[in-house]
């Protein structure tokens, strides 16, 4: 954490926050608006989230070390009409689902980035790489000459294949939850976070294994053995990076160190969801642009119509859409903390509240320079 909490008096806001997420509810207010946008922009996501996983996990076992992936975007489907859809920006935006992996793969953090770092993944990215290497002279010079590169490269695949898996199980539950809003059975943003965390849970300890298939034989690159699962080795370092992290959008800050509108310490970053500012979204070279344009084709008629009856009516939608997403990536970021806190927020019994307030108080500490107070 970049600011210590111990002997810090909670603020009046943070206290309002706490004493509603004790109470039951979530980090964003409840309210029929709040509902409406939160599960409306959670469909479109879904659908969005279920192209840009089927993408990643495809570069990462069908583009595997290759180097220049010119058609790593059709899923092993190309066709000259797909071609010029692609350059004509017809399509689904790839490119931001590799902006959150680089992301991750930047920021790094749980089980997953230490296996990484171990003797046991060099060993197994070595025997990938002579494999690869066999039938490309190339990139045996190339790995002679710069040792390093390579293994890197793999890295980089297992970070794909990582968000790749942790987006196959959240597209499905965002899916379920319209679905299930629809029938009724999602009444209030503390129903949203609930059947979030139900699914957090659920898949909790699903193992996360990563293998790829050279000249016909199958490498283990992450094996089971290694011990990582869904929650804390790929969902957990995603919240972090992207939710909390992420990196300053280029065109909004200076990247000049004399400046120094970014700080030196990657720790303090807070260029994540949680902290953007919507306004930029629309504008050239803003990462979240990409998925908002994606999410603007899938959202569902009740959600367009809350837009067109706004002040600006569709003027402003990319923004409209940005400010519904981040109300929504508040609710998940609830139902990661509850996933996560040692007991029950809504415990009364003494002991396990202090346990809570321990735990509670640097997030909150963080959540207090986020844009949660302006979304209200």
């Amino acid at each position: 954490m970049s600011v210590s909490t111990k002997n810090k008096p909670i603020e009046p806001a943070l206290a309002a926050v706490k004493q509603r997420l004790e109470e039951g509810g979530a980090l964003l207010p409840d309210g029929s608006d709040n509902l409406l946008e939160v599960v409306g922009i959670l469909k479109s996501y879904g659908v969005i989230l279920g192209e840009y996983y089927r993408n990643l996990t495809y570069i990462s076992e069908h583009q595997f070390l290759e180097f220049f992936p010119f058609f790593k975007f059709f899923n092993g489907n190309f066709s000259l009409g797909k071609l010029g859809r692609h350059w004509w920006h017809d399509r689904i935006n790839f490119e931001f689902a590799e902006y959150c992996m680089k992301a991750m793969f930047w920021h790094g953090g749980g089980g997953l980035d230490n296996y990484l770092d171990s003797e046991e993944f060099k060993q197994r990215a070595k025997a990938t790489i002579a494999a690869k290497s066999k039938s490309n002279p190339l990139m045996a010079i190339l790995n002679l000459l710069f040792p390093d590169f390579l293994p890197e490269q793999v890295r980089l695949m297992t970070y794909y294949s990582a968000l790749g898996y942790f987006w196959s199980f959240m597209s499905p539950m965002f899916l379920e939850l319209s679905d299930r809003y629809d029938r009724g059975e999602i009444k209030s943003i503390p129903d949203v976070v609930k059947h979030i965390q139900d699914g957090l849970v659920a898949a909790a300890a699903v193992p996360y294994v990563y293998k790829v298939s050279i000249n016909g034989s199958d490498y283990d690159i992450v094996p089971k053995s290694a011990n990582l699962s869904f929650l804390m080795d790929t969902a957990v370092p995603y919240v972090e990076a992207v939710f909390f992290r992420s990196f300053p959008f280029r065109g909004t800050v200076s990247y000049n160190a004399q400046a120094q509108q970014i700080s030196p310490e990657i720790s303090h970053f807070n260029y994540g969801v949680l902290y953007a500012d919507p306004l930029p979204v629309g504008g050239a070279g803003i990462p979240p642009t990409l998925l908002m344009q994606d999410m603007r084709h899938y959202l569902p008629e009740y959600l367009l119509d809350f837009y067109r009856n706004s002040d600006r009516g569709e003027e402003d939608l990319l923004v409209q859409i940005c400010l519904s997403f981040q109300k929504s990536m508040f609710c998940v970021t609830t139902a990661a903390l509850r996933g996560l806190a040692p007991h029950p927020f809504e415990t009364q019994d003494p002991k396990e509240k202090k346990a809570n307030d321990k735990f509670l108080a640097p997030w909150l500490d963080r959540l207090s320079r986020s844009r949660l107070y302006t979304l209200q």
